[in-house]
């Protein structure tokens, strides 16, 4: 049998029933570094999704705790908009992917795993990042830490 080594994912085993929103601990925190929080604006900041569809998964979170997009505010769209822009900006400089998945899961029924905190999902896609692994065995392979990836993108985004 071939085993997978993917030590960060027992953060997420132990802490599945952890008390409070993580956005809202996240931007709270000013900790940025052990949060992977690359960047902040005005009304939103860019994290590094800690169990990643794909390498370089980021998330464009409001920092106002609201479950719906109809809750924002002018400002609010337009500043998670610019985050975005800037978000993809970084990934294409430091990763280089050839496209983009960019999108917003409304409700737990569409697929949102924090449906009371509104985020925008950026995932970064290759020709070729699919493989066998996640039809035969469930499994997705990400080739990157996101301790690297951290350092690199906040490199590239403080100039």
């Amino acid at each position: 049998m071939d085993k997978l080594w993917a030590p960060w994912r027992i953060t997420y085993v132990s802490n599945t029933k952890a008390k409070g929103c993580i956005f809202c601990k996240a931007v709270k925190a000013k900790r940025d570094k052990n949060n992977f929080v690359v960047f902040r604006s005005a009304y939103s900041f860019a994290i590094l999704n800690a169990f990643p569809y794909n390498n370089g998964h980021v998330m464009v979170v409001c920092k106002r705790h609201v479950a719906s997009i109809e809750n924002l505010t002018n400002c609010e769209i337009l500043d998670m908009n610019k985050v975005v822009k800037k978000m993809i900006s970084a990934l294409r400089a430091v990763l280089k992917p050839a496209g983009f998945n960019v999108g917003i899961n409304l409700g737990k029924v569409s697929g949102a795993g924090i449906d009371k905190h509104l985020h925008i999902h950026i995932v970064p896609r290759w020709m070729g990042d699919t493989n066998f692994m996640p039809v035969l065995s469930d499994t997705k392979i990400i080739s990157q830490s996101l301790g690297e990836l951290y350092k690199k993108l906040k490199k590239y985004i403080d100039g």
